[in-house]
């Protein structure tokens, strides 16, 4: 079985994480471990660059914490472009692989109130009225009307960052 550290404790991320190690690896194959550790970037990041560089250091933070796992996994979402997006980050031994997930672009209404200083979470709440959606299916699910919701666009990102672990031909 894989211990796989989970560099969240947002149940949205978690969920992604679990889904896409079960589909790759198998049902069950996997221990996820979630645990706290810094970013090193503004809690809303802007920019592509910004935002890969708060995951890669959620999973060196993580990977310092719990050195004894087999995966680390950072999903870190930030606002380029005027739309949200997030990197997926995996290390497992000396091996990397890193997504970027679909974007989702943001009314102008939100984004004022986002480039203004505020995060994207906190926004949306006060938005909606749902407490924590950063935690729950989050703007994405507000703006498809539920057809997405963060887990599932997470999702496929760690699907597609876990592709150079089982795929031989990433190791010719």
């Amino acid at each position: 079985m894989n211990h796989v550290v989970a560099a969240t404790t947002n149940p949205a991320k978690i969920q992604a994480i679990l889904q896409a190690f079960n589909q790759i690896y198998g049902e069950g194959s996997c221990h996820i471990e979630s645990v706290v550790v810094d970013s090193g970037v503004p809690e809303q990041p802007f920019g592509s660059s910004e935002t890969r560089t708060g995951a890669r250091s959620r999973v060196r933070n993580a990977r310092e914490v719990r050195p004894e796992a087999d995966f680390w996994v950072a999903i870190e979402a930030g606002i380029d472009e005027g739309s949200t997006f997030s990197w997926v980050v995996i290390e497992a031994g000396n091996q990397r692989g890193e997504a970027r997930s679909a974007t989702l672009p943001l009314p102008e209404v939100i984004l004022e109130k986002v480039t203004a200083g505020n995060a994207l979470g906190p926004v949306m709440s006060e938005y909606t009225g749902i407490d924590e959606i950063g935690r729950k299916d989050g703007a994405i699910g507000v703006f498809t009307a539920g057809k997405l919701t963060r887990s599932s666009v997470y999702h496929q990102a760690v699907i597609l960052a876990l592709s150079p672990f089982h795929n031989e031909i990433y190791r010719r």
